[in-house]
């Protein structure tokens, strides 16, 4: 076997052979042995000083591989190998002392790995079995290379593999590494983070600290009414009379031009008056002609009708009377005449009322249906028109009695449409405890009902759309213009953020329930 000791030496110790040596040598010349052993171990790359060494100071391995000797056909079967030596079974004898150069030739997989070495026969010993010897050799001279190969091939079979090509070129040693070394490498120098990291955490943090800011300004600082929304002036269209409701096809959101028809009213009691008041004027010019022709004519006797008014329920008689009596009666005809085209033009008049006309350019916020016949009373409301100029559509708050002494006419507030991403300005325009005595649109009654409240109205500096009339808005009123501003646009760039996103998660999802419902 082969051995970096020599054959004296009293602390080898190798089971397998057999052989006990109980020779001892001092003490002071054990020493300093075992520090040269171990420094050539050392050197060599004998690292693993807590495990049990034979005479070669290295573990040895069992695996199969031959020897080829290079100066002659002999190929020796090997039995096991380590880093110092090797033992191998021959059919003839070597004597100690006989150096030989020869190849390690060992399998690795489907590949066959050629080790080239020099080495020295250390022992002959008869083998077992009774057929050759069992030679044991110690490498003298091997290339580093080839060194390192035998090492890793001695490892894999160490680790319980078998060696293979593909194992030994790899980036990881085939056996389990271990932790136990002498000397621990200096793990690599981490290369400097970049700044750019720090710089976006400092930016992140700053915006997140004033996000916190503007929100707790804008939640505490400012003041917030009870309910606001957008109103304009409200002009109710009531029936001038009972009746059946014309039809039209007016509808909540339609634009009227002003003196545009734009609906009527069916009374057939009025046109049944009108039409009998006109039967009776014409019965009255009739018996005045009549009478007018007798008298010309001359006759002593006129025949005179006891009444002028067919529809008075008497019995219609004529009765004979002289010519002074005819022209008063004449008279009074005429009288009765002019009363019936008195009460013509009333009626006539009640009937145009019928007809409803616009008295405004506004916007329809309310139609009461007209189909089937809806029969309405007098003054029932049939239409709310609203105004829409620039100066009539306004915003109007409802604030706590406990915040009113802290606002003042022209002071400034901030209005945010539904859905809408940039606050609006306005002007605080009156202060009242009570809502102005003309009606407005789009404010609800009930909550007009609250006993601790005032009515603030405001101007917006940017007109607001009618169709924005009765829609809820989110009013602040501040007493810092600078500082308000910067926090309403502060937390409208957050609430857009935030819808932004949510706009996407709910794209996405309803994306995947379709893709889930084709599937």
């Amino acid at each position: 076997m082969a051995d970096h000791f020599s054959h004296d030496d009293p602390k080898r110790h190798e089971p397998t052979l057999g052989e006990a040596r109980s020779r001892r040598r001092p003490a002071s010349s054990a020493e300093p042995d075992n520090a040269d052993h171990d420094s050539v171990r050392l050197t060599r790359g004998d690292r693993l000083q807590h495990e049990r060494r034979d005479e070669r100071g290295y573990i040895r391995v069992t695996l199969p591989f031959r020897v080829d000797l290079d100066d002659s056909d002999i190929e020796l079967n090997g039995n096991d190998v380590s880093l110092g030596g090797f033992s191998a079974q021959s059919s003839h004898r070597f004597e100690p002392g006989d150096r030989i150069s020869a190849s390690l030739l060992m399998m690795a997989g489907a590949t066959e790995l050629i080790v080239p070495l020099k080495a020295e026969c250390l022992r002959t010993t008869r083998a077992a079995s009774g057929n050759g010897y069992d030679i044991s050799f110690e490498i003298t001279e091997i290339e580093p290379q080839h060194r390192e190969l035998l090492r890793q091939i001695i490892r894999s079979a160490l680790s319980g593999r078998s060696p293979n090509v593909e194992g030994l070129i790899g980036g990881e040693d085939p056996q389990t590494p271990r932790k136990r070394q002498a000397t621990k490498p200096l793990p690599p120098a981490r290369p400097p983070k970049p700044m750019g990291r720090y710089i976006l955490l400092f930016v992140a943090i700053g915006l997140l600290v004033l996000v916190g800011a503007a929100t707790a300004y804008r939640n505490f600082m400012l003041i917030e009414p009870s309910f606001a929304a957008v109103t304009a002036p409200r002009i109710d269209i009531r029936a001038p009379g009972p009746g059946i409701l014309g039809e039209h096809d007016l509808t909540a959101g339609d634009r009227v031009e002003r003196d545009q028809l734009l609906t009527n009213v069916v009374n057939s009691e009025l046109e049944s008056d009108l039409i009998l008041a006109e039967a009776a004027i014409d019965y009255n010019n009739r018996l005045l002609e009549n009478l007018r022709e007798h008298l010309e004519g001359g006759m002593q006797e006129v025949s005179l009708a006891n009444s002028a008014q067919p529809a008075s329920g008497d019995t219609m008689t004529f009765e004979s009377v002289s010519p002074e009596i005819a022209q008063a009666r004449i008279e009074q005809f005429e009288t009765v005449r002019d009363y019936e085209s008195s009460r013509i033009a009333a009626l006539e008049a009640r009937m145009a009322s019928n007809d409803i006309y616009s008295p405004c350019d506004c916007l329809v916020a309310w139609a009461l249906s007209s189909a089937d016949g809806v029969y309405i009373n007098e003054s029932e409301r049939i239409m709310t028109l609203i105004r829409t100029d620039e100066d009539d559509v306004l915003v109007e708050a409802l604030v706590h009695m406990n915040d009113i002494s802290r606002i003042e006419p022209n002071q400034q507030a901030y209005v945010t449409l539904a859905n809408a991403n940039q606050p609006i300005r306005a002007r605080v325009r009156n202060v009242a405890l009570d809502v102005e005595r003309q009606p407005r649109a789009g404010f609800p009654s009930w909550v007009r009902q609250q006993q601790n409240v005032a009515s603030v109205l405001l101007v917006p500096e940017e007109p607001l759309p009618a169709e924005s009339v009765g829609q809820p808005v989110d009013v602040r009123f501040t007493e810092a213009p600078l500082l308000g501003a910067a926090s309403e646009r502060i937390w409208q760039g957050v609430r857009s953020v935030i819808q932004f996103g949510d706009d996407i998660y709910r794209a996405a999802t309803e994306d995947n329930d379709e893709v889930t419902d084709e599937g």
